[in-house]
């Protein structure tokens, strides 16, 4: 790295001191920035999306397959004390500077938006730079607040979602009856799943064997990109996420493609009625090869060839005359 800035030792000291910020500021987002990357590939983009109903801001029990803890939701439409009905219907959010973005999205639109028109202007969101540079900087100055932003924004969400209930959960609510099941044993096993105020649901072996078949078709639709699909797979909540997170893997010009998915084991962690909407939570530990390439030349710019395997919560709903859907995904810590 010296080398290459003692090549620009023409530049006014000004400008070698805003280089070298940046260089701060790279170097110190770097490490999250790559772990961002890691996480955003297959369906649900590494986030704990979607809605539980009423339990939306209570903890999973723990299982065999994911004896940690999930992770609380960052993307969800039901606000505290809301159920899945309210969740369901909620209209989609709007991207980074859209009039879901709130608070910190319009800053970021206003603070990005100020450093724009003083690159125009002969000054910038630094200080400004001339010729070459200023282009550099500009280019710069987007990817970093992009980064920050996104950041922002998650922490904020998770700052502000209530960590009582999880709490309270966590502390009071050991794992409850469960059924496992594995991959082609599924539908020998079965199980209840009891919660206080709900009404304990029955889960059959074709229930099972409906969870299996969604991890494996979703995940399908996800790599093909087909959004038509997904809306007979999920919530409309759900789908608006993953058409967010579409949206952005073709503004990068990428594709995720999410292959040889296999069921490895899996547990139900609490299964309920509310109203006429069921609900199963079931923890699944599934093989997959996940890579992200790019649309034009087909190389591979993020995961590999090689299998791999992940484990998270899924959450399905079932309303009456219809099939499961899935209504959230939760990483395990």
């Amino acid at each position: 790295m010296p080398g290459i800035w003692e090549t620009h030792m023409t530049f006014s000291l000004r400008s070698r001191n805003l280089f070298k910020t940046i260089a701060v500021v790279l170097a110190l987002a770097l490490p999250t920035a790559l772990a961002i990357s890691s996480a955003d590939a297959r369906v649900g983009g590494g986030f704990s999306s979607g809605s539980r109903g009423s339990r939306t801001y209570s903890a999973p029990p723990s299982t065999t397959t994911a004896p940690g803890s999930a992770s609380q939701f960052n993307r969800t439409y039901t606000q505290p004390g809301a159920g899945m009905n309210s969740a369901a219907t909620a209209p989609a959010r709007g991207g980074l500077f859209g009039r879901g973005g709130g608070f910190l999205g319009g800053l970021a639109a206003g603070f990005l938006g100020a450093g724009l028109l003083g690159m125009l202007f002969g000054g910038g969101l630094f200080g400004g730079l001339g010729g070459l540079s200023s282009i550099l900087g500009l280019i710069i100055q987007i990817a970093l607040m992009v980064l920050v932003v996104r950041l922002a924004m998650s922490w904020w969400q998770r700052r502000h979602a209530p960590r009582a209930a999880y709490a309270n959960a966590d502390a009071g609510a050991g794992p409850g009856p469960q059924a496992n099941y594995r991959s082609g044993l599924a539908g020998g096993l079965g199980g209840f799943g009891f919660g206080a105020n709900n009404a304990p649901l029955e889960i059959k072996p074709g229930d099972y064997e409906a969870f299996e078949r969604l991890l494996g078709e979703i995940q399908t639709a996800w790599s093909n990109e087909d959004v038509a699909k997904l809306h007979t797979l999920a919530t409309p909540e759900m789908v608006s996420y993953f058409e967010q997170d579409l949206a952005q893997n073709r503004a990068r010009n990428v594709v995720n493609k999410v292959t040889n998915v296999k069921l490895l084991q899996g547990d139900l962690a609490e299964a309920w009625r509310e109203g006429e909407t069921e609900y199963a939570t079931v923890a699944l530990r599934f093989a997959l090869t996940d890579k992200t390439v790019d649309r034009n030349s087909g190389a591979i710019v993020a995961g590999s060839e090689q299998p791999g395997e992940a484990t998270e919560v899924w959450t399905f709903a079932r309303r009456p005359g219809s099939g499961w859907e899935l209504s959230a995904i939760q990483q395990t810590n």
